[in-house]
């Protein structure tokens, strides 16, 4: 169809076209052209456009055929964007690097506990490459009932927690071989070992850092003798601690009690409440381990309201996970980091996301067997919530369709399909169904026309219809709700997030 002079550098944004109204006649650029044009760039090159409205349009993807070869400059170039400055390296990631870190003298290795550990003992791993604090460290801990594996490297600190699952990690940062912050990733990052309370101990100033990567704790030294105590009675409160509790704060409760469902599938206890003000005033309880902030409750003053957060005493610490369905720049990423410990985007695993993110800050131990990842799966399926129910899918794209048939049939859901609004209100003439997911940006008669239709018929005023667009905007959910809708999703969908909504919608109102 072409695109006009004007459009032409906007189609290489992701979801976008050159009508971008809700009844466009064509799809628009999803994310293949923006996916294609960085794809290029790494490769050196660059993707050449060249587009008549009313004709057509050609894309040339041009790239050096050996390394070191300049692209000649194309004829007509699209508009480069203006680039926001750059803000200044973040100290974590000055602070985390592994040079920094390593040490060049290897100690020899010390006699510990190993062979003489039994079923049920409690274990401390101690990786410290200083001997004499380490042989510190492991006469406390013996005082303390634990039996003590040394390591004086950070590559055999890691293999030791992977082969004998410690009860706790005493880690120092500055180690040969590999650094304390490797040691952390390696644990952190395996679901055998992630859920290992590490305490960790360094020279240098930094606390924040160590809590983000997930330490319960962190203390500078030189570590005076009474401070000992502190070190070990933070493990034990971490390893006593019966129930974390988990925050969520979002202004759509439904989507709040969606998500606290899901979690709550994986043993993870979590507080929702009906009102923004309400979240805040339970903080003050100070019972919650962790809160969940969807960006939206405060779009624009998200900044202020985390910052409001850490100002209370005894919040400092507190891990705060900021949910977004918005890209941010980098200097708004940079912004929100003073306050957030972690930023989860709204895509296809956010979910999944979320719950890697609260297991890290929370110590949690999830279930490792090869049927982990099936837990919420498996518990929507055996408390037959969805079981028989009829769903009237309505979107223009056949991938999309297909590919949400194949999730909901999983859970024994009836899909009537339809390709557009106008054949989604007559199939509902001929198919009783329980639930409506309608796309608002369809050919023909859109999602907005297709809802006002449905809801016209008195039969059809309780009906739950679930908009789903690409527009992840401020306003979208107010249009739609306008227009009808009971809730609202974006693109690209949550599978997880659409059937822990659709559960609420379904299961919990009884329909």
């Amino acid at each position: 169809i072409g695109i006009s002079p004007e459009k032409q550098e906007l189609i290489f944004e992701a979801f976008q076209q050159e009508d971008g109204s809700t009844r466009r006649k064509f799809g628009g650029t999803g994310l293949g052209l923006s996916i294609s044009r960085e794809l290029a760039k790494l490769l050196g090159g660059e993707i050449v456009l060249h587009s008549v409205p009313g004709e057509g349009s050609e894309f040339t993807l041009c790239i050096p055929l050996k390394q070191g070869i300049e692209m000649p400059k194309p004829k007509t170039e699209l508009k480069p964007k203006t680039v926001e400055p750059q803000p200044v390296i973040l100290p974590e990631r000055e602070m985390t690097g592994k040079k920094l870190f390593i040490s060049d003298i290897i100690p020899d290795e010390i006699a510990d506990d190993r062979n003489d550990i039994k079923e049920g003992d409690k274990t401390m791993l101690i990786v410290e490459d200083d001997v004499n604090f380490a042989k510190a460290l492991m006469d406390f801990a013996r005082k303390k009932d634990y039996k003590v594996i040394s390591a004086v490297r950070g590559d055999v600190g890691i293999e030791l927690a992977q082969k004998y699952l410690p009860t706790g990690v005493l880690l120092d940062l500055q180690l040969p071989i590999k650094s304390g912050w490797e040691v952390m990733e390696a644990i952190k990052s395996n679901p055998v070992t992630k859920h290992i309370p590490v305490h960790i101990m360094s020279s240098y100033q930094l606390k924040k850092e160590s809590l983000l990567k997930g330490a319960v704790d962190f203390i500078n030294k030189p570590v005076a003798f009474e401070q000992l105590n502190t070190i070990f009675d933070k493990i034990k409160y971490v390893l006593d601690k019966k129930e974390n509790k988990v925050l969520i704060i979002e202004d759509n409760y439904k989507h709040a009690k969606a998500l606290a469902y899901y979690l709550g599938t994986y043993k993870v206890n979590t507080e929702i409440f009906q009102t923004l003000d309400e979240s805040i005033q339970s903080l003050h309880k100070k019972d919650v381990d962790c809160v969940i902030l969807d960006k939206s409750v405060s779009e624009q003053n998200a900044d202020k309201l985390l910052a409001t957060i850490r100002s209370n005493e005894g919040f400092e610490n507190l891990p705060i996970i900021l949910f977004t369905g918005k890209s941010l720049s980098q200097p708004e990423e940079f912004k929100l980091k003073k306050y957030a410990d972690a930023i989860v985007m709204k895509t296809a695993n956010s979910y999944q996301r979320i719950l890697d993110e609260v297991s890290l800050f929370l110590h949690l131990v999830q279930n490792n067997d090869q049927n982990a990842d099936a837990s919420f799966e498996r518990t929507i399926i055996e408390e037959n919530s969805l079981r028989g129910k009829t769903v009237l899918l309505a979107d223009d794209d056949v991938r999309n369709i297909y590919s949400m048939t194949k999730a909901l049939e999983k859970y024994q859901m009836t899909v009537v399909p339809a390709m557009d609004g106008k054949e989604a209100v007559e199939l509902m003439k001929s198919h009783p169904v329980d639930v409506v997911l309608m796309d608002m940006m369809m050919p023909g008669m859109d999602g907005y026309e297709s809802i006002k239709s449905i809801r016209s018929k008195s039969q059809y005023k309780n009906l739950p219809i679930i908009a789903v667009t690409a527009k992840a905007m401020s306003g979208d959910r107010e249009k739609c709700i306008a227009a009808g809708a009971s809730d609202y999703i974006s693109k690209p969908v949550d599978l997880d997030q659409l059937v822990s909504l659709l559960r609420i919608w379904l299961y919990e109102k009884g329909y």
